[in-house]
């Protein structure tokens, strides 16, 4: 039986550590419910789906495909600057967490909607490229790359929004993280996913002002829900 509906919750600012045991917490939960339903299809739950957004303070975290050569810092100047780092299970390599971004943790059990993960990391892409529109910026994919682009086919291309998933039993987590009025000096310290030719923007760098991150947040989930074609719970 398919569901449809997704449960949001704003965690607000959180430490990464505290989220990602969040993520954890859930997402074995879900694949729980999956397994007992194929023991016993006679008895079988609906899986439930949630849509999680948090702020982390300062941390970088390395995918399990990245390289640490992309983190420029040593562990003295990361303690001295106050940033945390993490090596984590989700594909992707380097990237940083901070205030003013919107990090999003999708915990969809892909078989209430489509198998197929590539389908999943284009409609998240979808979503910020509908989003972005709004404010007069074109957003684009660049083959091979996941995200969201600007200045595609230029000699200034920039990443507005970064993913990285992990998917177990067509269970999602982790994510993504859209810059809205997030420090970019930041990206400075790592390679941002490995990439060292292209650059990393946000909303307030290409608009010129610093936006209402409320806001935001709210045109987001909207986007989300409509590419997604959920329902909230």
């Amino acid at each position: 039986m398919q569901n449809k509906k997704v449960i949001f919750q704003d965690l607000g600012p959180m430490d990464y550590q505290q989220a990602w045991d969040l993520q954890e917490e859930l997402l074995k939960e879900t694949v729980g419910i999956k397994t007992a339903n194929r023991s016993h299809p006679e008895e079988a739950l609906p899986t439930t789906n949630r849509l999680l957004f948090v702020e982390h303070p300062h941390v970088y975290t390395l995918g399990k495909s990245g390289s640490i050569e992309n983190l420029l810092l040593n562990e003295a100047e990361l303690a001295a600057r106050e940033i945390s780092f993490y090596k984590i299970n989700r594909g992707g390599d380097i990237t940083y967490h901070g205030p003013g971004q919107i990090v999003g943790y999708p915990i969809f059990d892909l078989a209430n909607f489509r198998e197929d993960i590539h389908w999943y990391l284009r409609n998240l892409e979808q979503a910020c490229i509908n989003l972005i529109a709004e404010y007069g910026l074109e957003g684009d994919r660049i083959d091979g790359l996941t995200g969201v682009w600007l200045g595609k086919g230029t000699d200034n291309p920039r990443k507005i929004l970064a993913i990285g998933v992990r998917c177990a039993r067509w269970v999602t987590m982790h994510g993504f993280a859209f810059n809205v009025n997030t420090d970019l000096d930041l990206f400075k310290n790592i390679i941002p996913c490995g990439i060292d030719d292209k650059g990393v923007t946000s909303l307030e760098k290409e608009l010129g002002r610093k936006m209402d991150y409320q806001l935001i947040k709210d045109q987001l989930k909207e986007h989300l829900r409509r590419v997604f074609e959920f329902e909230w719970a």
